[in-house]
């Protein structure tokens, strides 16, 4: 098969939905064989089924160590990634006097402790292998700024951002790229869940901060999943060689770095 990822492996985290799954179906139209990586079983099972032949599933909680080396072994006897995405991420909401321990606990463990981690398993599998890998992270627009009712999440994205500088500065010599993306605002189901967190602190109906958000993008509208499958593919490919250590905003014009 032809296309920017024709024989390479890739991994998706969260790959069962939104968008690690417009990644995932992206990638493998670009010729690559996918793992989507989801927490969920049967959801990534059947998206791999959705997408094609190509695509496969494992059950992925990268909030625990066990799974996380139990999907390394898993993608090397498989031959061993070449691409990896970390996108699996989850969202909380709270005044800033609100936060609570579990809340911060289980934001970090899921957006920053198990992005690192996963990050490394696979980094070490590259080494390994002797395999020149390109290494995504989802980051998020929500990491160039603090938000009064999102405090946690904002800290865990802004951390993704450094983390993304640092491996790509510590791995590059090994041959393989480290490099981020920051979505801005995104119609996804999140952003259902984010808007009716949103209605029940700012005392708006339901439907309201969604429309709102999409009206301020320079562009017009919120994104889509499809959005961003673009970016990964350019900085999984051979295009983005001489990036490194970036985290490239695909947001329709809301922040400019």
């Amino acid at each position: 098969m032809s296309g920017k990822l024709a024989g390479r492996y890739a991994a998706v985290t969260g790959g069962a939905r939104g968008i690690g799954r417009a990644i995932a179906e992206r990638f493998a139209a670009e010729g690559a064989r996918v793992c989507i990586a989801d927490v969920s079983e049967a959801a990534g099972a059947a998206t791999a089924a959705a997408i094609g032949p190509a695509v496969h599933s494992f059950c992925l909680d990268v909030t625990s160590a066990a799974s996380i080396a139990a999907f390394t072994a898993a993608t090397e006897a498989r031959g061993g990634l070449d691409i990896l995405v970390n996108n699996a991420a989850v969202f909380e909401m709270a005044p800033f006097l609100e936060i609570t321990e579990a809340s911060y606990d289980r934001v970090f463990a899921i957006n920053v402790k198990g992005l690192l981690f996963t990050l490394q398993a696979i980094a070490r599998q590259m080494v390994k292998l002797g395999r020149r890998g390109a290494i995504i992270n989802l980051a998020s627009q929500a990491g160039r700024r603090g938000e009064a009712l999102v405090g946690v999440y904002c800290a865990s994205k802004a951390a993704v951002i450094s983390l993304t500088q640092s491996a790509g500065l510590g791995l590059i010599r090994q041959g393989i790229r480290v490099n981020g993306i920051a979505p801005g605002v995104v119609d996804t189901a999140m952003w259902t869940e984010v808007d009716a967190l949103f209605a029940h602190y700012e005392h708006r109906p339901i439907g309201e901060k969604k429309r709102l958000v999409g009206e301020a993008v320079p562009y017009g509208r919120m994104g889509r999943p499809e959005d961003l499958a673009g970016a990964a593919v350019f900085l999984a490919s051979d295009d983005a060689e001489y990036v490194v250590a970036q985290t490239l905003n695909v947001d329709g014009g809301n922040w400019m770095s």
